[in-house]
């Protein structure tokens, strides 16, 4: 059998050379990163129930006494691992509904969960969140929610017994006692509403 050329053998060996680096490079490039998940919340409530003091309290690990009323909505976003995910929650601290100006339900519709936020010394504001939630299920749909009885520190001065809490749970509601002050339940809060958010993805995703 003939010998092959020089030149040919030598050139033989540099396809082979190029192909092995070429599948090298296409596997680099087909290997996924995992993307960090971004998530929307909406703190809902009446207004002075301390919406903005709980994002301060679980963004910033800071309390001050007086805030300035939100206008329209303020937006704050942390970075944290949930369930083994990195998620990037973006707070939407949405101004509080009065009688004349109820929440604007448009900005909750590309929200993943929602926290209802009630003020413990003024039973009017359960009125209010109860109001919200039944709304936001009528108009959105169901998504992912909390209801934080917040100004614990105050607890000997609130207006609202514990049998409605009972009441609510019993309904399926998931209510904490934080306090923005202390942080008591502030994380816990919000950790515990990114790991219902998760998992309702999930579940969707395996619907599909």
């Amino acid at each position: 059998m003939p010998r092959l050329p020089a030149v040919f053998i030598r050139a033989q060996i540099a396809f082979c050379q190029s192909v092995k680096q070429s599948r090298h490079r296409s596997q680099r490039r087909v290997t996924l990163i995992p993307r960090m998940q971004k998530k929307k919340i909406c703190m809902l409530g009446s207004y002075g129930v301390g919406k903005t003091s709980l994002v301060a309290r679980f963004i910033h690990s800071m309390f001050a006494d007086k805030y300035q009323t939100t206008v329209g909505v303020k937006i704050d976003k942390k970075v944290l691992t949930v369930d083994g995910e990195e998620v990037t929650l973006m707070l939407w601290d949405m101004a509080g509904e009065e009688d004349n100006a109820p929440v604007k339900l448009n900005q909750v519709k590309d929200a993943s969960g929602y926290l209802l936020v009630v003020d413990g010394t003024r039973s009017r504001t359960l009125d209010v969140a109860r109001s919200i939630q039944q709304r936001v299920e009528a108009e959105v749909g169901a998504k992912p929610f909390l209801v934080l009885v917040n100004k614990a520190d105050l607890r000997e001065t609130w207006e609202i017994p514990d049998s409605v809490w009972a009441e609510l749970a019993g309904a399926g509601w998931t209510v904490l006692e934080t306090s923005a002050k202390s942080g008591q339940h502030v994380e816990e809060a919000f950790l515990s509403l990114t790991s219902r958010m998760l998992t309702a993805r999930a579940e969707n995703s395996d619907d599909d």
